[in-house]
């Protein structure tokens, strides 16, 4: 294992190098891509070292017990021998890990959409309450959120909301939110007590800087209205909302939040990058494809990733079979350990799928 470790290592040591040389400093853009390298192999490198710190002690403490004759000495050099034996073994487990494909976005800010599904205005109270969850596990994380486009029912609750989520690992600990969400409960408007099921639907993209591929303007229509919503007499009387539509795939991003034409105008294309980028992976991969079609899906009740039962006071992700009793914590923003869960989870898979093992 430590010899599968070396070559990134050195690739590490040598990209130390490289940041510091003016000319690469020089080219922004390439001295930016090769800071971002050196960051992932940051951990790789440090699991190298100790694994090499390790096994130089494992082979000392074995040279000695081969030649040492002193009973109380030997056991001592045994116990240190079996103690950094298991040190080793764990690292071993670490680099496994580490050896895995990394997903390129898992660094990436996060674009949120939260749609109500199945359940009339129960859902849209319960994309709400979604969207509150995410804002406050947020909060808890010290991301920066922006709501760049939001959707409202007569009930209180949201028809739909796009919301940008920045902050360090973003994607990597949102991209298994993608789905369908199911809610049991009574609804507020219930006057028999009955249990009620509704749903809504959480897609999770990457931000881009750049897309792999080509943006022809011809292809986009670009709209401006008025903002809908609060805002007072600037909202009423100025065209700053802006909706892009992109023609040949019908893809329409709105957004309304940001009082200016052109900050409005920024975030839509950021969103519209991701979406598109989003599209033509599902098209470049089939299997990529279906996989979104199951995690997102139409909001139909049958096409769940996650339970929220009220009168149990229960979440249950039904991808890993993981149940959680703590309801009124986690739609606080309480999410960690599902979170957690799911990334374990998708680590084991792929270690199956790997030959690591």
């Amino acid at each position: 294992m430590i010899n599968k470790l070396k070559p990134l290592k050195e690739r590490y040591d040598e990209l130390t190098e490289l940041i510091v040389n003016p000319e690469v400093i020089a080219d922004n853009k390439k001295w930016q891509g090769l800071v971002k390298e050196r960051s992932r192999l940051e951990e790789i490198k440090e699991c190298y070292d100790e694994m090499f710190k390790i096994n130089s002690r494992l082979e000392s403490a074995k040279a000695e017990l081969e030649i040492e004759t002193d009973s109380e000495m030997k056991a001592l050099l045994e116990e240190e021998y079996y103690d950094n034996k298991d040190k080793y073994e764990k690292l071993i487990e670490q680099a496994k890990i580490l050896l895995l494909p990394k997903d390129e976005n898992d660094e990436n800010n996060v674009i949120m959409e939260i749609r109500a599904g199945a359940g009339g205005d129960e859902a849209g109270i319960f994309a709400k309450d979604l969207l509150k969850m995410y804002t406050r596990y947020a909060e808890r994380m010290r991301w920066k959120v922006e709501i760049d486009n939001i959707s409202e029912n007569e009930a209180g609750g949201i028809k739909e909301v796009t919301l940008s989520i920045n902050g360090k690992n973003a994607f990597k600990n949102l991209k298994f939110e993608s789905g369908v969400h199911r809610v049991q409960r009574v609804p507020e408007t219930e006057s028999q007590g009955r249990v009620h099921t509704s749903t809504a639907t959480v897609a999770v993209l990457p931000e881009l800087e750049e897309v792999e591929f080509e943006m022809n303007e011809k292809d986009f229509r670009i709209d401006t209205y008025r903002s809908s919503g609060a805002g007072g007499q600037h909202i009423n009387k100025t065209d700053s909302a802006i909706r892009i539509t992109h023609i040949p795939t019908g893809i329409v991003v709105a957004c309304q939040d940001e009082r200016s034409q052109f900050k409005n105008r920024d975030r839509a294309w950021s969103v519209m990058r991701s979406k598109l980028y989003d599209f033509y992976q599902g098209q470049k991969d089939r299997e990529y494809a279906e996989n979104r079609k199951l995690q997102v899906g139409t909001g139909d009740r049958s096409e769940k990733i996650r339970t929220y039962n009220y009168p149990q006071s229960r979440i249950t992700d039904h991808r890993i079979n993981l149940t959680i009793h703590s309801l009124a914590y986690f739609m606080d923003g309480d999410i960690q350990e599902m979170i957690n869960e799911l990334q374990i989870a998708d680590q084991r898979e792929k270690l199956e799928n790997s030959g690591l093992n």
